[in-house]
């Protein structure tokens, strides 16, 4: 009987996080689907990652805080023993200027996506140490790596690009335990937030002239954790359709 395998997917409720929580199910992976609020949502991702991993099930915890993060992992630990990958999707989006942005918007998108990426991380490693092996995949944005103004998303990007820093740093310190650390970033991707604005006008700006699904980055990441890519580690991948490249 093959070993159990165990992914933690944050924020995998609905949208890229749904997406990538049934994919990683599909390759055999028992999934810990972690979510803040809607717990319905989050059982009914349960229960399509079940169809394949019978033992999947439902964390609820705030992974912007130390204490949440942590309790994500030791609950996953008690249960399972051991926790084989790590996708960091959870974290909000923002779009004001950095004069209409409030103090605590600020703190909880930098918390949100920066932070609980930090906290996950941390709170993964001494498990994943011991194992000699892991898998951590954070989540950017579009064209993340490379810093650039962004007049009404200046709090998302700030945090999004510390990501990548994160991601780099990690792969370079954990790779003599085993560990791989790689950053996928989305582009325009069609989700429970898209609206019908969106499918009007953002294909138009997509060289590959569609938005993208779910499953797309889900796809990618499930090569990233797997065998296939053993040699891959501190990479940023772009996954937007060939948007402004």
């Amino acid at each position: 009987m093959p070993e159990e395998k165990i992914a933690i997917v944050t924020g995998s409720s609905r949208g890229i996080g749904r997406g990538i929580a049934q994919r990683l199910a599909q390759d055999g992976y028992t999934i810990v689907v972690n979510y803040l609020r809607d717990a319905g949502a989050a059982q009914e991702t349960v229960a399509l990652a079940q169809t394949h991993t019978p033992r999947s099930l439902a964390i609820q915890a705030d992974v912007a805080t130390p204490e949440g993060a942590k309790r994500l992992m030791d609950e996953t630990l008690t249960m399972f023993g051991q926790i084989d990958v790590l996708v960091n999707n959870a974290g909000p989006f923002l779009v004001k200027s950095v004069l209409d942005t409030e103090i605590d918007e600020w703190r909880r998108t930098l918390d949100g996506n920066l932070s609980s990426a930090f906290y996950c991380i941390k709170y993964v490693l001494p498990s994943m140490r011991a194992h000699k092996r892991g898998n951590i995949v954070n989540l950017g944005s579009l064209n993340v790596e490379t810093v650039r103004g962004a007049p009404t998303t200046a709090a998302y990007n700030a945090a999004k690009s510390g990501v990548v820093v994160l991601t780099k740093s990690v792969a370079r310190s954990e790779a003599r335990y085993g560990i791989r650390c790689n950053i996928v970033n989305p582009g325009f991707v069609e989700t429970y937030a898209t609206t019908d604005a969106d499918r009007r006008e953002l294909p138009s700006l997509v060289p590959l002239g569609s938005l993208g699904a779910p499953n797309d980055i889900a796809e990618m990441i499930a090569f990233l954790v797997s065998d296939k890519a053993r040699y891959v580690t501190g990479a940023v991948v772009n996954v937007h359709g060939g948007l402004w490249v």
